[in-house]
């Protein structure tokens, strides 16, 4: 009997064996076809629309999610973890206590605000031990996205191609109304219809908004913005751009305002964290609310942005940050007031210059017209009507808007950004036009709301600082915006004397004189401002703005966008096999890709990760921007780098191949297992152009490594607390 056992035994051995080798032989036969990576890399796709195509070439990118693990209406999902941070930038929900994981920057602004000379918590770094130690922000607000639903039948019902367009969008603005009203939802969310693919798509987003978000956590400005300016869109990058803030919640778990008795959100699902890493190759998802792109501008748009319109706009932040820097070097309180307004001036000038030189560098522009004339190739053979003048009228239209655009840039980056003076008096511009358009109930209105702003504004004012920009940045409007848009009041004119005249006598330098004369009766307050210096000023120049520059621009723009939209439904038909996502306008979008280094010029070669060791290279005593904190150096030093460390080394940051754009700042970048592996922060300065043109060979966007920021909050800030309410996990062990 043992031996008949044994022999049994063999004999299914040696069965299994077989079915192995053939189960083998099946698997090999069965291989998928080698797939360019390259060709499915790049673009910002709907994620209630993931499943097919875009499910399938995730799964190439090594993907182990389903799109219904990324978007589900019903069940828990990734997208119940992203969340809209304060209307611009993106965060992620790491606990089950409502903890939230953002940039650095973008929770910039309320570091700022709790911070003094005293208490600089910019400078010093802020925690909380406990919910108690937790800093409210009353005008902060956060958005959860519930459900996405196409509308778009319902959208264009009635709209058809016999009306012009003024009427197509006054009727597609009603319907949207419509849609809006009835749509389903609780009586706590809220709804918003997007369009896509330039006006051919609409989307519906059910909404919740938690108004109750408290501070919980930042680095010293020496780690979460360390390389400051310098160092922006640049790789290899060495920043700690990391934030952490909480959800509060009603006893119901639903939004309500801030509330002592309010209590930590919690989440249909958080984002478990993954202490193995990265690899050269790894999947990365990095989900979020990017902004704007333009990919499918025609070849004289992207030409006019690149060669007419971004070098004014960046020879006018240039100006603006050289004076500002040499007053914010020399005054701690001055650098306080300033760190946040002067970090936005600088994000956008150099992203300009970046996005300029990726443009020259991938050739776009000549890629655009190959494009284009395969596109009237087709369009000619096919005798498709309705496209064939679509790119002489881009020719003619853009020619005809140049001018306008620059004046309008102009008077944006002068009246509007960067002289604040100017900004303050276009706020009271507004105040009068309210008065003479809706009398005294929307003045009275208007006053109130011009004043609250006035509060913040003033807060962090200095007319010392910005005198000597006002003085640079209206000549250079004098000088260089095009003539025909110019106000009066600016030609010929010894703009050092007019600026002298106008910070020493005008009230609306203080909050003070401001005040003053926003008190009274309307008919007193309208005589007041007219009187004042700088509103005098100022006023001319809104005027022009809003009676003979926007009129123009908005008139010509709505050409634009009407031949853009069939462009957009032109290219979606003439190429059927090519892919098309829409372009970002604030919704919730995904964008997935790999981990990879590039090759950003002939003979350099740039690798997918940072160490701490960089951060001690680059550090400079002292300096703003590469000053390292006494406890890193200490940290670094003994090589204390706990659970969070890679072969003996801390990492700091990581490339990959993810679509991404302004809006994107806090997005989580999520590995194949659905964990949190980094924040993403940045893209780099060749790949800036990604916003007209992505290429997969040098476009990269910049991570902080989650190892990093953990290490930071336990080892550096000793903030436990908040290491023990996260899940963290080993995907790869």
């Amino acid at each position: 009997m043992k031996y008949i056992k044994l022999y049994f035994l063999l004999a299914l051995f040696i069965v299994s064996c077989k079915t192995v080798q053939e189960t083998t032989q099946a698997v090999k036969i069965a291989e998928p076809e080698v797939v360019d990576t390259r060709e499915i890399q790049g673009g910002m796709w709907i994620p209630s629309l993931l499943e097919g195509v875009n499910e399938k070439e995730m799964q190439q990118l090594g993907s182990k999610m389903t799109a219904k693990d990324i978007y589900d209406v019903n069940n828990s999902s990734l997208k119940d973890a992203i969340v809209h941070f304060n209307g611009g930038c993106t965060s992620e929900i790491i606990s089950p206590n409502g903890l939230l994981l953002t940039n650095h920057h973008c929770g910039y602004g309320a570091i700022q605000s709790h911070s003094s000379v005293d208490h600089n918590f910019l400078k010093d770094g802020f925690w909380a031990m406990s919910y108690e130690d937790e800093l409210a922000n009353p005008s902060m607000s956060v958005t959860f996205i519930k459900r996405i639903d196409d509308v778009t039948t319902l959208v264009f019902q009635g709209v058809s191609d016999d009306l012009d367009e003024a009427s197509k969008m006054k009727l597609i603005n009603q319907n949207i109304l419509k849609v809006n009203k009835e749509s389903q939802k609780e009586a706590w969310q809220n709804s918003n219809i997007k369009s896509f693919y330039n006006g051919n798509q609409y989307i519906l987003f059910v909404t919740e908004e938690y108004n109750d978000i408290r501070l919980v956590g930042a680095p010293p400005t020496s780690i979460g913005k360390f390389g400051a300016d310098t160092d922006n869109w640049m790789w290899p990058r060495h920043t700690g751009d990391f934030s952490m803030f909480r959800i509060y919640a009603d006893a119901n778990n639903r939004p309500a305002k801030y509330s002592k008795d309010n209590v930590p959100y919690k989440p249909n699902h958080y984002l478990p964290i993954s202490l193995d890493g990265v690899a050269e190759k790894d999947f990365t998802l990095v989900f979020g609310f990017p902004g704007r792109t333009n990919e499918y501008l025609p070849a004289v748009g992207v030409d006019q942005t690149v060669n007419v319109l971004n070098p004014a706009k960046i020879e006018i932040r240039e100006n603006a940050l050289k004076i500002v820097d040499s007053y914010m070097r020399k005054d701690p309180a001055i650098k306080i007031k300033y760190a946040s307004k002067f970090a936005s001036i600088a994000n956008y000038w150099k992203k300009w210059i970046g996005e300029n030189q990726g443009i020259e560098k991938s050739n776009a522009i000549e890629k655009k017209r190959e494009l284009e004339a395969e596109f009237s190739k087709i369009v000619e053979e096919k005798d498709l009507t309705g496209y064939k003048t679509l790119l002489s009228d881009f020719e003619k239209l853009y020619k005809e808007i140049e001018s306008v655009s620059l004046a309008r840039d102009y008077w944006v980056e002068v009246a509007y950004r960067n002289v604040e003076l100017l900004g303050i008096t276009f706020r009271t511009y507004q105040l009068e036009q309210a008065y003479l358009r809706g009398g005294v109930e929307a003045f009275e209105k208007t006053k109130e709301a011009t004043l609250s702003r006035f509060e913040g504004v003033y807060k962090n004012y200095s007319a010392v600082v910005d005198k000597p920009v006002f003085e640079k940045l209206v000549a250079l409007y004098a000088q260089k915006s095009p003539k025909e848009y110019l106000p009066t009041n600016m030609v010929g004119v010894d703009f050092g004397a007019l600026a002298n005249d106008i910070y020493l006598n005008s009230k609306l330098t203080s909050i003070e004189g401001a005040k003053e004369l926003l008190t009274g009766s309307p008919e007193e307050v309208i005589k007041n401002i007219n009187e004042d210096k700088a509103y005098q000023f100022g006023k001319e120049l809104h005027a022009v703005f809003y009676n003979k520059i926007e009129p123009k621009f908005q008139q010509l723009n709505m050409e634009l966008v009407a031949v853009q939209k069939q462009y957009m439904k032109g290219l979606m038909e003439v190429f059927p096999n090519k892919r098309f996502f829409p372009d970002a306008n604030s919704t919730l979008r995904v964008t997935y890709g790999q981990v990879r280094g590039y090759e950003p010029r002939d003979g350099v070669y740039y690798n997918t990760t940072t160490y701490l060791d960089g951060v001690m290279e680059k550090y400079v005593p002292g300096d703003y921007e590469f000053d390292v904190p006494q406890k890193l150096q200490d940290l670094y030093k003994a090589k204390d780098y706990g659970q969070y460390a890679e072969n003996g080394k801390m990492p700091v940051c990581f490339i990959g191949t993810n679509h991404t754009t302004g809006g994107n700042s806090g997005s989580p970048a999520i590995d194949a297992q659905g964990n949190l592996i980094g924040l993403n922060f940045d893209r780099v300065w060749e790949g800036t152009m990604s916003d007209m043109n992505y290429d997969p060979d040098i476009c990269r966007n910049i991570m902080v490594d989650i190892r990093y920021v953990l290490f930071i909050v336990d080892k550096y800030a000793g903030a436990k607390n908040l290491i023990e309410e996260m899940t963290l996990v080993h995907p790869k062990k």
